[in-house]
């Protein structure tokens, strides 16, 4: 059975896509809750939404099939016992097990439809919206002054990080913070019950785990070769077992571990290093010293299922290596500049979307990057993003490629 997840690149030409439109879970930010989710500022949704509409139309322009990841979770919840599992895992997740809380968001959850449902749930639930006695929330909440029974999801709009298409597979993420574990918990759902999805799928790495990984740090660099950023956001442990249960079942047989730094900044690989075309990349020179050194890990399948593991600092000489290229292009965000570059990475000039082998997807804000790539023969696609990029996200945080060509 051919699966419908087809992913052996970063580049292949983009066929289907998955994103989210941001919807009222982003008026659900308040500055005392911007920490908490995530957020450095809070987006204006009437623009968010008109820049992810021209986003998405800028993929269909280029014949890429956009599909929704809130539609696919409401066609797979169709089924009355799938979704009253899922609607009890999602509010267990949320903090509830029992109690009258837990009872009552089951209760008015459930009097919707699917789509009603799945909206809700990453809009968030307001204590105002349900009648439940003041002391049962004491109970689960230490404060009760707190407007959410269930927290707004609006870094939904990332569909990168919950799950990462790998060839004919997926790793569905446990991600790091509690803002964002719960929207893997759609993605499982998804694959599993959604028609187009279910049963067809191989999932390298599931979302039962204590360690944590997101697919920003993802990359898919070519139909054997997998780069994954030790980062704040995905452990080094967690590279290794997913590079385990890859290189049991799959073609991969190299996983290059790069670590960047551990801040809000560079949350993500793709934040500081995208590829863009057979052998070239964007890098945020933040990244390495000041000798243009990295540490990197080259894991590759030992005896007995174990892995052997070679450290480099060169990070070059392992791509080149890995992808058989006799030179490797890094094209440094804002020209390497010591303002421009940390400006424009901070609004995601490194976080390019390739759609095709040279041919990207970039926020128009990053004026100087995308001239750079420009220069360096690189077709680029702006799009708007004076509100989209308040999120520290960028095209391809932004999107989950669901198919690509192979190269």
């Amino acid at each position: 059975m051919t699966s419908p997840i087809h992913v052996t690149s970063e580049i292949g030409k983009l066929k289907t896509v998955m994103l989210h439109r941001p919807g009222r879970e982003i008026e659900n930010i308040t500055p005392d809750s911007m920490e908490r989710l995530l957020f450095d500022d809070i987006p204006y949704l009437p623009i968010a939404q008109e820049e992810h509409d021209y986003f998405a139309q800028t993929l269909r322009d280029q014949d890429i099939e956009v599909i929704y990841f809130e539609k696919l979770a409401a066609e797979a919840l169709a089924d009355d016992a799938v979704r009253q599992e899922f609607l009890t895992r999602m509010v267990a997740e949320s903090g509830y097990v029992a109690g009258a809380t837990h009872d009552a968001l089951i209760a008015y959850l459930s009097a919707m439809t699917p789509q009603e449902m799945v909206d809700k749930i990453i809009e968030g639930v307001r204590a105002e919206e349900i009648d439940i006695k003041h002391a049962d929330l004491q109970s689960v909440s230490e404060n009760t002054d707190w407007p959410f029974l269930m927290d707004p999801m609006p870094n939904a709009y990332f569909t990168r990080d919950p799950q990462a298409s790998i060839g004919e597979g997926i790793s569905i993420n446990r991600m790091t913070f509690a803002a964002r574990q719960r929207e893997s918990l759609i993605t499982e759902y998804i694959i599993k019950h959604n028609p187009r999805f279910a049963g067809k799928v191989k999932v390298w790495r599931d979302r039962n785990h204590d360690t944590h990984i997101e697919g920003g740090d993802e990359l898919v660099l070519s139909d054997h070769v997998l780069a994954i950023g030790i980062s704040e956001r995905t452990t080094a442990d967690a590279i290794e077992d997913i590079a385990k249960n890859l290189f049991a079942d799959s073609d991969y047989d190299t996983v290059i571990a790069i670590s960047i730094p551990h801040n809000h900044a560079m949350m993500h690989l793709d934040t500081v290093f995208t590829m863009i075309n057979y052998d070239q990349f964007t890098v945020h020179p933040a990244i390495m010293d000041d000798n243009g050194q990295i540490d990197t890990w080259v894991l590759h399948p030992g005896k007995d299922g174990e892995i052997t593991m070679e450290h480099h600092t060169d990070i070059k000489e392992v791509l080149k290596k890995a992808l058989n290229k006799s030179e490797i292009d890094l094209i440094p965000t804002g020209n390497g500049d010591p303002i421009v570059a940390p400006r424009e990475q901070w609004n995601d000039g490194s976080n390019t979307l390739t759609i095709a082998p040279g041919v990207v997807v970039t926020y128009n804000r990053n004026y100087v990057s995308n001239d750079l790539l420009r220069e360096h023969g690189i077709l680029v696609h702006e799009v708007r993003s004076s509100e989209l990029s308040r999120g520290r996200g960028g095209p391809r945080c932004m999107s989950c490629p669901i198919v690509r060509e192979d190269l």
